[in-house]
Order: C-alpha cells, then sequence, then structure tokens
C-alpha cells in the first residue's frame, strides 16, 4: 500500500485504501481493522490524502509536508497522545512543529484528526512519501537542456484544377430522386 492510495471518507473515522471506484461509490479497506466496505458516493465524499493542504501563513502546504514535519521532530518534540490532550496542547504542539500553520483557519479538531491520522499511519509503516522520486526527476530535467529542433515540413502546392466546374453535392441528390421518381 502506498500513500497515494490512502484516503479519508466523510462521516466515517479513520483512513482508508482505496482499493476500487466504481460509478455510484468505491470499495474500500479500512487501515486500522482491514475490514473491506463499499462507500456510496451518495452519502459519503471520498478525499485522497495527497489531496488535502494545510492553511498557513503565507502558501498553503500538503498534508504530506506536515507528516514529514512531525516525523522530523519526533526525536525532539514527543507526539502527544490526540485522545487525552486539550486543545491548548495540541496548539501547542502543532507551533511547536509547525510553526508556519495559520491559528485563525486551522480548528483544533483539525490538528486533533492529523494527530490520529499520523498515529494510524506511523502504526501501519505507511509514511513513506516519495520524495526522493521528485527530486531526481526536478534534477533530470535541470540537467538535460531541452533543444528544440524545428523540422521543415514539405507543404504540397493545392493541385491546379481545370476550368471544369465541379457540381455541387446537392445536384446530385436531386438528380437520384428523379430516376427514383421515374
Amino acid at each position: 500500500m502506498e500513500y497515494k492510495e490512502i484516503v479519508s471518507v466523510t462521516g466515517l473515522s479513520g483512513l482508508y485504501q482505496l482499493l476500487s471506484t466504481k460509478s455510484d461509490g468505491a470499495i474500500v479497506r479500512n487501515i486500522g481493522d482491514k475490514t473491506t466496505k463499499f462507500i456510496s458516493a451518495r452519502q459519503h465524499n471520498v478525499t485522497p490524502l495527497e489531496s488535502i493542504e494545510v492553511y498557513t501563513i503565507a502558501e498553503n502546504v500538503r498534508l504530506q509536508n506536515v507528516f514529514q514535519k512531525m516525523q522530523e521532530h519526533e526525536t525532539t518534540i514527543p507526539l502527544i497522545d490526540h485522545k487525552t490532550a486539550s486543545k491548548t496542547d495540541i496548539t501547542g504542539y502543532f507551533k511547536s512543529v509547525f510553526p508556519e500553520f495559520d491559528e485563525d483557519r486551522v480548528y483544533a479538531s483539525d490538528m486533533k484528526k492529523m494527530l490520529k491520522w499520523y498515529d494510524l499511519l506511523q502504526s501501519n509503516d505507511l509514511l513513506h512519501f516519495e520524495k526522493e522520486e521528485e527530486e531526481t526527476v526536478a534534477e533530470e530535467a535541470v540537467e538535460a537542456p531541452v533543444e528544440l529542433v524545428a523540422t521543415p515540413v514539405e507543404v504540397a502546392a493545392p493541385e491546379t484544377t481545370t476550368t471544369e466546374e465541379v457540381p455541387e453535392e446537392k445536384a446530385p441528390k436531386k438528380t437520384a430522386k428523379k430516376k427514383k421518381a421515374e
């Protein structure tokens, strides 16, 4: 299972692996208890974790970046328990780990959900992000210069037609109808 397969489902707690999509919903597997179920598109929205962004003071950042910061600071700042921590404890933790987040637009309930998701991803060893691949692709793009080469295209001169008139398409249809009538 990869990070890009993990989704959040509205109305259901926890995280899910997206197994298959259908026109009327999706089939997902719960990451925590490994149960598989069908999620109706009429009742639930399915959101991939890689598309979720967190408000910051400057530009929004992907949830993946917040998880990476939490991973980096795990040795210096212990992860707090999302079940017993108060609102001020959770806000203080996020200020120390990710000081750029916007306190006015990121609610304590959102931070608590991020802590819960991080704990779930960590316990299932799913905090492996594709950062290395993105960097190598960017490096290759910088190293390999792009050459634009224009290849000449031969355009054939239009054939000259004789002075005969070309009958319109409608004329043969009219004559065909007359022949059928006779």
